[in-house]
């Protein structure tokens, strides 16, 4: 059977066995989800790059450790999501300042035309107070309300249980608002 028909299950235990095409499958398969999440939290392409390689070289160094209870891609986007959070804090604790612009591109922001109109005030402001969300809450901001990802996948993500990211959901919300209030 070639590798293009087999399941992610056969390609894990062939890469398992030593077949290094098979992971090679495995990471051409998923690459598009794992850099469309990836994207969300690293807006510039060194950062996106490097993020998505260590997501892969993770996934093969610890592929015994997946226990094929749930999807290889869930597993995949969970250490994904781990990743992006490690670069959020590491992000925060390197930041020393940033331009408005710089917040709204580590936000996420992708305009769809190459030369971006500026930004509306609103949504400039919006940007800002997300950067300055300690890196679980914007964490928890991004794949809730940017993402919209349900409850449920942003626990399977992150490890936390539905009603740890439902308190969390609710803190990030009201950090933003204090931070949005207070802004003038």
């Amino acid at each position: 059977m070639a590798l293009a028909e087999s399941s992610d299950e056969q390609l894990v235990l062939a890469a398992l066995a030593g077949d290094q095409a098979a992971f090679g499958e495995l990471a051409a398969r998923h690459k598009v989800r794992v850099f469309g999440l990836v994207s969300r939290f690293a807006g510039n392409g060194a950062d996106l790059e490097d993020i998505c390689q260590d997501v892969f070289i993770q996934a093969y160094f610890n592929l015994r450790q997946f226990r094929r209870e749930s999807p290889f891609e869930h597993w995949l986007l969970r250490i994904a999501t781990y990743k992006c959070y490690d670069y959020l804090r590491r992000r925060k604790r390197d930041r020393t300042t940033g331009s408005s612009i710089d917040l709204l591109v580590e936000a996420g922001y992708q305009p769809a035309a190459p030369q971006p109109p500026a930004p509306h005030p609103d949504l400039e402001r919006l940007y800002d107070a997300i950067g300055q969300l300690t890196p679980k809450e914007r964490l928890v901001i991004t794949l809730v309300e940017l993402e919209e990802r349900s409850l449920a996948e942003v626990a399977q993500l992150t490890g936390w249980s539905v009603g740890n990211v439902k308190v969390r959901a609710f803190r990030a919300r009201a950090s933003l608002h204090k931070l949005l209030c207070r802004v003038t």
